[in-house]
Protein backbone atom coordinates (compact mmCIF):
# COMPACT_ATOMS: atom_id res chain seq x y z
CA UNK A 1 0.00 0.00 0.00
CA UNK A 2 2.50 2.46 0.75
CA UNK A 3 4.42 1.62 -2.03
CA UNK A 4 1.40 2.06 -4.34
CA UNK A 5 0.84 5.62 -2.57
CA UNK A 6 4.97 6.58 -3.48
CA UNK A 7 4.44 5.81 -6.81
CA UNK A 8 1.20 7.63 -7.10
CA UNK A 9 2.30 10.54 -5.73
CA UNK A 10 5.79 10.73 -8.13
CA UNK A 11 3.09 10.69 -10.61
CA UNK A 12 1.14 13.48 -9.92
CA UNK A 13 3.13 15.93 -11.69
CA UNK A 14 1.88 13.83 -14.64
CA UNK A 15 -0.02 16.03 -17.68
CA UNK A 16 -2.60 13.37 -18.51
CA UNK A 17 -2.93 13.39 -14.51
CA UNK A 18 -3.08 17.12 -13.77
CA UNK A 19 -5.67 17.32 -16.69
CA UNK A 20 -8.24 14.91 -15.30
CA UNK A 21 -7.78 16.79 -11.02
CA UNK A 22 -8.26 19.83 -13.15
CA UNK A 23 -11.67 18.59 -14.72
CA UNK A 24 -12.46 17.02 -11.83
CA UNK A 25 -11.93 20.12 -9.24
CA UNK A 26 -13.67 22.26 -11.35
CA UNK A 27 -16.81 20.13 -12.03
CA UNK A 28 -17.18 19.66 -8.70
CA UNK A 29 -16.86 22.92 -7.56
CA UNK A 30 -19.35 24.07 -10.33
CA UNK A 31 -21.87 21.41 -9.19
CA UNK A 32 -21.81 23.39 -5.55
CA UNK A 33 -22.15 26.38 -7.58
CA UNK A 34 -25.12 26.01 -9.32
CA UNK A 35 -26.34 23.79 -6.19
CA UNK A 36 -25.93 26.93 -4.08
CA UNK A 37 -27.82 29.25 -6.62
CA UNK A 38 -30.53 27.33 -6.66
CA UNK A 39 -31.29 27.48 -2.68
CA UNK A 40 -30.68 31.10 -2.82
CA UNK A 41 -33.36 31.49 -5.39
CA UNK A 42 -35.97 28.85 -3.82
CA UNK A 43 -34.92 30.46 -0.25
CA UNK A 44 -35.72 34.06 -1.78
CA UNK A 45 -39.12 32.96 -3.29
CA UNK A 46 -40.09 31.27 -0.40
CA UNK A 47 -39.00 34.43 1.75
CA UNK A 48 -40.47 36.68 0.02
CA UNK A 49 -44.04 37.36 0.76
CA UNK A 50 -42.82 37.78 4.41
CA UNK A 51 -39.36 39.50 4.32
CA UNK A 52 -40.29 41.61 0.95
CA UNK A 53 -36.95 43.74 0.10
CA UNK A 54 -35.06 41.72 2.87
CA UNK A 55 -35.60 38.26 0.92
CA UNK A 56 -32.49 38.61 -1.20
CA UNK A 57 -30.12 39.18 2.08
CA UNK A 58 -31.67 36.64 4.04
CA UNK A 59 -31.33 33.68 1.04
CA UNK A 60 -28.06 34.77 0.21
CA UNK A 61 -27.21 33.91 4.59
CA UNK A 62 -29.09 30.81 3.93
CA UNK A 63 -27.50 29.57 0.86
CA UNK A 64 -23.83 30.60 1.80
CA UNK A 65 -24.85 28.37 4.38
CA UNK A 66 -25.90 25.62 3.21
CA UNK A 67 -23.85 25.50 0.39
CA UNK A 68 -20.92 25.30 2.75
CA UNK A 69 -22.36 22.73 5.00
CA UNK A 70 -23.03 20.29 1.58
CA UNK A 71 -19.09 21.02 0.51
CA UNK A 72 -18.07 20.07 3.71
CA UNK A 73 -20.42 16.60 4.27
CA UNK A 74 -20.60 15.72 0.38
CA UNK A 75 -17.59 16.90 -0.97
CA UNK A 76 -16.29 13.19 -0.67
CA UNK A 77 -19.44 11.68 -2.54
CA UNK A 78 -19.24 14.38 -5.45
CA UNK A 79 -15.97 14.22 -5.80
CA UNK A 80 -15.46 10.30 -5.86
CA UNK A 81 -18.29 10.64 -8.73
CA UNK A 82 -16.57 13.43 -10.67
CA UNK A 83 -13.55 11.72 -10.60
CA UNK A 84 -14.93 8.49 -12.14
CA UNK A 85 -15.94 9.64 -14.98
CA UNK A 86 -12.56 10.46 -15.69
CA UNK A 87 -10.65 8.19 -14.16
CA UNK A 88 -9.75 6.41 -17.28
CA UNK A 89 -7.04 8.60 -17.89
CA UNK A 90 -5.68 8.21 -14.87
CA UNK A 91 -5.56 4.61 -14.84
CA UNK A 92 -4.21 5.14 -19.01
CA UNK A 93 -1.59 7.23 -17.35
CA UNK A 94 0.01 4.75 -14.72
CA UNK A 95 -0.68 1.77 -16.90
CA UNK A 96 1.34 3.68 -20.00
CA UNK A 97 4.10 4.35 -17.50
CA UNK A 98 4.37 1.20 -15.51
CA UNK A 99 2.25 -1.45 -16.97
CA UNK A 100 2.93 -0.82 -20.64
CA UNK A 101 2.08 -4.57 -21.55
CA UNK A 102 -1.39 -4.81 -19.90
CA UNK A 103 -1.96 -1.12 -21.53
CA UNK A 104 -1.73 -3.38 -24.95
CA UNK A 105 -4.45 -5.44 -23.88
CA UNK A 106 -6.42 -2.98 -22.01
CA UNK A 107 -10.64 -1.64 -23.21
CA UNK A 108 -11.00 1.67 -22.84
CA UNK A 109 -14.03 3.21 -20.97
CA UNK A 110 -16.38 4.31 -22.88
CA UNK A 111 -17.45 8.41 -21.48
CA UNK A 112 -21.51 6.76 -21.22
CA UNK A 113 -20.38 3.97 -19.07
CA UNK A 114 -17.80 5.83 -16.70
CA UNK A 115 -20.31 8.35 -15.75
CA UNK A 116 -22.68 5.86 -15.33
CA UNK A 117 -19.92 3.90 -12.77
CA UNK A 118 -19.03 7.44 -11.12
CA UNK A 119 -22.91 8.27 -11.07
CA UNK A 120 -23.36 5.12 -8.88
CA UNK A 121 -20.12 5.63 -6.84
CA UNK A 122 -21.31 9.20 -5.13
CA UNK A 123 -24.92 7.65 -5.10
CA UNK A 124 -24.03 4.87 -2.96
CA UNK A 125 -21.40 7.11 -0.95
CA UNK A 126 -24.66 9.81 -0.56
CA UNK A 127 -27.57 6.75 0.59
CA UNK A 128 -25.35 5.03 3.01
CA UNK A 129 -23.79 8.12 4.31
CA UNK A 130 -27.04 9.40 4.98
CA UNK A 131 -28.58 5.99 6.36
CA UNK A 132 -25.85 5.88 8.77
CA UNK A 133 -26.17 10.07 10.12
CA UNK A 134 -28.34 8.67 13.03
CA UNK A 135 -25.18 6.25 13.97
CA UNK A 136 -22.57 9.12 13.40
CA UNK A 137 -24.58 11.68 15.53
CA UNK A 138 -24.94 9.33 18.22
CA UNK A 139 -21.41 8.30 18.30
CA UNK A 140 -20.19 11.94 18.85
CA UNK A 141 -20.39 11.12 22.81
CA UNK A 142 -17.72 8.92 22.24
CA UNK A 143 -15.58 11.40 21.04
CA UNK A 144 -13.61 9.03 17.93
CA UNK A 145 -16.58 6.63 17.22
CA UNK A 146 -17.82 8.93 14.13
CA UNK A 147 -14.73 9.34 12.92
CA UNK A 148 -13.76 5.44 13.38
CA UNK A 149 -17.39 4.77 11.69
CA UNK A 150 -16.99 7.07 8.83
CA UNK A 151 -13.54 5.75 7.68
CA UNK A 152 -14.31 2.15 8.04
CA UNK A 153 -17.90 2.25 5.87
CA UNK A 154 -16.20 4.79 3.24
CA UNK A 155 -13.14 2.71 3.04
CA UNK A 156 -15.58 -0.34 2.31
CA UNK A 157 -17.27 1.64 -0.47
CA UNK A 158 -14.41 3.44 -1.98
CA UNK A 159 -12.47 0.15 -1.81
CA UNK A 160 -15.29 -1.28 -4.17
CA UNK A 161 -15.53 1.48 -6.82
CA UNK A 162 -12.04 2.63 -6.99
CA UNK A 163 -11.18 -1.00 -7.88
CA UNK A 164 -13.73 -1.67 -10.43
CA UNK A 165 -12.74 1.70 -12.42
CA UNK A 166 -9.24 -0.44 -13.27
CA UNK A 167 -10.46 -3.80 -13.30
CA UNK A 168 -13.58 -3.09 -16.25
CA UNK A 169 -10.54 -2.02 -18.22
CA UNK A 170 -9.73 -5.77 -18.36
CA UNK A 171 -12.31 -8.16 -17.41
CA UNK A 172 -15.34 -8.65 -18.27
CA UNK A 173 -18.75 -9.13 -16.46
CA UNK A 174 -18.61 -12.75 -14.58
CA UNK A 175 -15.01 -12.27 -14.41
CA UNK A 176 -15.16 -9.23 -12.18
CA UNK A 177 -17.67 -10.77 -10.09
CA UNK A 178 -14.91 -13.30 -9.18
CA UNK A 179 -12.05 -10.98 -8.80
CA UNK A 180 -14.22 -8.96 -6.35
CA UNK A 181 -15.19 -11.85 -4.29
CA UNK A 182 -11.25 -12.80 -4.17
CA UNK A 183 -10.17 -9.49 -3.36
CA UNK A 184 -12.00 -8.13 -0.84
CA UNK A 185 -9.67 -7.62 1.59
CA UNK A 186 -7.02 -5.71 -0.55
CA UNK A 187 -9.66 -3.83 -1.86
CA UNK A 188 -10.87 -2.46 2.08
CA UNK A 189 -7.39 -1.34 2.57
CA UNK A 190 -6.82 0.54 -0.33
CA UNK A 191 -10.56 2.19 0.52
CA UNK A 192 -9.61 2.32 3.97
CA UNK A 193 -6.49 4.61 2.79
CA UNK A 194 -8.11 6.63 0.38
CA UNK A 195 -11.07 7.54 2.80
CA UNK A 196 -8.38 8.45 5.47
CA UNK A 197 -6.22 10.82 2.68
CA UNK A 198 -10.10 12.16 2.29
CA UNK A 199 -10.07 13.69 5.76
CA UNK A 200 -6.65 15.28 6.15
CA UNK A 201 -7.57 19.12 4.55
CA UNK A 202 -5.39 19.81 1.21
CA UNK A 203 -5.06 15.75 0.72
CA UNK A 204 -8.20 15.32 0.40
CA UNK A 205 -8.49 17.70 -3.22
CA UNK A 206 -5.82 14.56 -4.07
CA UNK A 207 -7.56 12.03 -3.05
CA UNK A 208 -10.26 10.84 -5.26
CA UNK A 209 -7.14 10.78 -7.88
CA UNK A 210 -4.79 9.40 -6.02
CA UNK A 211 -7.39 6.72 -5.35
CA UNK A 212 -7.56 5.80 -9.22
CA UNK A 213 -3.99 5.94 -9.71
CA UNK A 214 -3.23 3.61 -6.17
CA UNK A 215 -5.67 1.31 -7.65
CA UNK A 216 -3.99 0.74 -10.39
CA UNK A 217 -1.31 -0.45 -9.01
CA UNK A 218 -2.56 -2.30 -6.92
CA UNK A 219 -4.41 -4.20 -9.37
CA UNK A 220 -1.05 -5.02 -11.15
CA UNK A 221 0.71 -6.42 -8.42
CA UNK A 222 0.12 -9.70 -6.10
CA UNK A 223 -2.09 -7.98 -3.92
CA UNK A 224 -5.16 -7.56 -5.91
CA UNK A 225 -4.24 -10.09 -8.44
CA UNK A 226 -3.82 -13.63 -5.81
CA UNK A 227 -7.30 -14.01 -7.02
CA UNK A 228 -8.08 -13.02 -10.22
CA UNK A 229 -9.55 -15.78 -12.71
Amino acid sequence: MIHALTLSLAQMGDRKILAVLAKSLSVTLVLFVIAGAGVWWGTEALLDQWLGASAGGVATLIALFVTVMALWLLFRAVAIGVVGIFADDVVEAVEAKHYPAALKTAKPVSLGKAAAMGLRSGGRVVIVNLLLLPVYITLLVTGVGTAILFIVVNGWLLGRDLGDMVAVRHMDAAAMRGWRKATDGSRFLLGLAVAVLFVVPVANILAPVLGAAMATHLFHTRLLRKGQP
